[in-house]
């Protein structure tokens, strides 16, 4: 799918998934950038973003997850839904996604735990969705 601009246009379900005082992201490092994102990906066809999201965190995670609410939708190269969810099962830092591949030539990916109180020192991605996650949790 395009955008006006000619951009490629994917829509997202992403997890903004919660354990106690600490939130699930990936950190990844390219061409010389460190950043983090929220675990997450393309919603396929025939998918809602809750599914995509669903898929997504398993296949990067390793774990199973139930979505309890939607934290917001950030328009960049399409809709990017994110959802605030609880892990129901599965080890985490499993995942198999293809992003792990050694074929893939697009840096590294490594799931970890965060303390919200440190987002916003870190560069995440996207920063709109951190800020909200700290505004709810109130620190």
């Amino acid at each position: 799918m395009l955008g006006h601009e000619g951009v490629n246009r994917r829509n997202r379900g992403s997890a903004v998934l919660i354990n106690e005082d600490k939130v699930a992201l990936i950190k990844r490092t390219r061409d010389g950038e460190e950043y983090y994102v929220f675990p997450g990906g393309g919603i396929e066809k025939g998918e809602s973003p809750e599914q995509a999201t669903i898929r997504e965190a398993f296949e990067e995670l390793g774990v199973k997850i139930d979505i309890k609410e939607q934290l917001g939708i950030v328009e960049f190269k399409g809709e990017q839904h994110y959802f605030i969810a609880e892990m129901v099962g599965g080890i985490f830092g499993t995942g198999e996604g293809e992003e792990y591949g050694k074929d893939r030539n697009r840096g590294r990916y490594e799931p970890m735990w965060i303390p919200v109180a440190k987002l916003d020192s870190l560069d995440v991605r996207p920063m709109e969705i951190a800020k909200r996650l700290i505004e709810r949790m109130e620190i």
